[in-house]
């Protein structure tokens, strides 16, 4: 089933991209395409940042993708706030568009804490991933988001070392019992001291084989899950 929240794919295709596209080959192509040509100036204007907050991810997602979606910048609580998104079923994984603000800012708030970010770099992208700010594009605005973290942490995750369905399921399970530390424990291997320039980052993020043609998935099929719409209230 087409991830289709706003209801016209038909006549706007696949989360109203500009082109209207439907395919979903020729969907992931040019968000690949996007994403890659952008890269290095999100990562610079993070780098230029004396601390993140959560228009800083906004405005990421905004770098990165408004080539391709003109609602880029733009977070659930802003575009569909009545519509919650799940996986496989499940709607507990994801904050509530109402609190996705809240969740991402609580991970901000840990990853710019030095001794926290080192040691429990998965229990903060997992907070990250939570919060699922935006209808596409999260798992790769919020990677980029989390080598700045890791930047000025003094560290760095070799993330083009790293493959997309073991992280996934690492992810889900961090999703699932949150602070366990199933992803710090995953991540762990790929951890090393000191600290990349964005220039560098940007490089070695558009060789991470999640983002390569080969692993393209379809429209509906996140890089980080698989959301499905449902109306739903505030959270309490």
């Amino acid at each position: 089933m087409t991830f289709d929240p706003f209801g016209d794919f038909d006549t706007k295709g696949y989360l109203r991209n500009r082109f209207a596209d439907k395919l979903p080959e020729v969907v992931k192509l040019k968000e690949h395409d996007t994403f890659r040509r952008h890269l290095g100036d999100a990562l610079a204007a993070l780098a230029a940042r004396p601390s993140l907050n959560y228009r800083d991810v906004l405005d990421t997602h905004r770098r990165l993708f408004t080539d391709y979606y003109p609602w880029a910048g733009q977070d659930r609580a802003a575009i569909l706030p009545d519509q919650a998104v799940g996986k496989a079923g499940r709607y507990d994984l994801f904050a509530h568009p109402l609190d996705c603000q809240r969740a991402v800012e609580h991970g901000l708030i840990l990853g710019q804490q030095i001794a926290t970010m080192r040691q429990k770099p998965g229990e903060v992208i997992g907070l990250l991933a939570f919060g699922h700010p935006f209808l596409e594009g999260n798992g790769r605005v919020l990677m980029v988001v989390h080598s700045d973290l890791s930047r000025r942490a003094g560290m760095h995750i070799e993330w083009e070392k790293v493959e997309k369905e073991p992280y996934i399921a690492a992810l889900t399970m961090e999703l699932e019992g949150p602070g366990a530390g199933r992803l710090d424990t995953f991540l762990a291997p790929f951890v090393r001291d000191g600290a990349k320039q964005p220039t560098q980052t940007a490089t070695l993020l558009a060789r991470n084989p999640g983002l390569g043609r080969s692993s393209a998935a379809k429209p509906g099929t996140s890089d980080d899950s698989s959301p499905t719409p449902r109306q739903s209230g505030p959270s309490p």
